[in-house]
């Protein structure tokens, strides 16, 4: 089975991926290798940088996303910013309690998860892949599934009112954000 190293840590990451894309082995990135700090102002930037990263020190093909959510109504943001909306040290509980008192007190409630994988080959091939995924902003935390702020999203792709974090795993492969674009990647390792 051909691999692929994971330039993260987060093992629910490692897991993740491993199921949307089947027919790889996706590995994780060796504990000796040091992460860049992401300061990239776009999603594809820091997955660039984590996927340049991880092919270097390996020397093979890497990927790595970076994701995040944006609402309209405030502008985009957190975007980037998301995993440290409320500061650091990151911590989800906070950062999805500020985004739902920011949005909570506007009218729009619109938001949309965004995804970014790059694969990185060393030395050779750059791609980006890009996923989204829209809903609404509710002023409750419902499920325990999912991770971040899906406690308390909507998404427009099924209409019984279920959050994300209230969906199956197959349920929210099908309409995630990082489902969308690593199907884009898959297809494209599928076609070379």
């Amino acid at each position: 089975m051909p691999e692929l190293v994971l330039s993260t840590r987060n093992d629910h990451k490692v897991r993740e991926f491993g199921g949307l894309l089947p027919g790889w082995d996706v590995l994780p990135l060796p504990d000796d290798v040091e992460l860049p700090p992401e300061t990239g102002t776009t999603f594809a930037e820091n997955a660039l940088t984590k996927a340049r990263t991880a092919a270097a020190a390996t020397g093979l093909a890497a990927i790595a996303d970076d994701s995040g959510i944006e609402a309209r109504a405030l502008g985009g943001a957190p975007g980037v910013y998301s995993a440290r909306y409320a500061g650091e040290p990151t911590d989800d509980v906070a950062n999805l309690d500020k985004l739902m008192r920011e949005v909570g007190a506007m009218e729009d409630k619109a938001v949309e998860y965004v995804c970014a994988i790059a694969y990185v080959e060393p030395g050779g091939v750059e791609r980006v892949f890009e996923g989204r995924s829209s809903g609404v902003l509710i002023d409750e935390k419902r499920g325990d599934g999912g991770f971040g702020y899906d406690p308390a999203v909507v998404p427009d792709d099924y209409d019984d009112g279920r959050t994300m974090a209230e969906l199956t795993q197959s349920e929210k492969d099908a309409i995630s954000h990082r489902g969308r674009a690593a199907r884009e990647l898959l297809a494209w390792l599928d076609s070379l």
